[in-house]
């Protein structure tokens, strides 16, 4: 089942490799591609229709009906912020639609916080060749396509 892979947040499409952080970086949990988001409070949003699997303030999966996951996270070691500053919308377990405000969050903030904004949108353990359409660089809206899964 092809899955369309929407960017959570505003930005620029930054390639994986560049995310300051080894387990993204090398594509330990799967391919994808990562965000520097725009600064400022935002909401990211759900890039998948699906269900949130994982739910913490700096991170989460939603699951596809076809058991697609992708994942989200919301800077890098941002686990050491305890979740200041960030605000959820939902629960685990919620069937969520693509586009819809997750977590609401300020990139500014954790910039200044000391730790890297990109987000990294993950395609759990798939392989590289079954994404198709990625976005290798330039300006994304959230909501815009970031990638297909095939």
């Amino acid at each position: 089942m092809s899955v369309t892979v929407l960017s959570p947040v505003p930005g620029r499409v930054t390639p994986m490799s560049e995310v300051p952080d080894p387990v993204f970086a090398q594509s330990m949990v799967g391919p994808g591609v990562a965000v520097l988001p725009a600064g400022g409070r935002q909401d990211a949003l759900s890039p998948v229709d699906g269900t949130v699997v994982t739910l913490h303030p700096h991170a989460f999966v939603v699951a596809t009906a076809g058991g697609q996951g992708v994942l989200v996270h919301l800077g890098i070691d941002t686990v050491q912020q305890k979740g200041e500053g960030f605000t959820l919308h939902v629960v685990k377990g919620e069937s969520v639609r693509a586009g819809q405000p997750l977590i609401s969050w300020d990139p500014d903030a954790v910039a200044a916080a000391g730790y890297s904004p990109v987000v990294p949108v993950v395609a759990l353990d798939a392989d590289a060749e079954a994404l198709s359409g990625v976005l290798t660089g330039g300006s994304v809206d959230a909501g815009e396509q970031l990638f297909t899964w095939d």
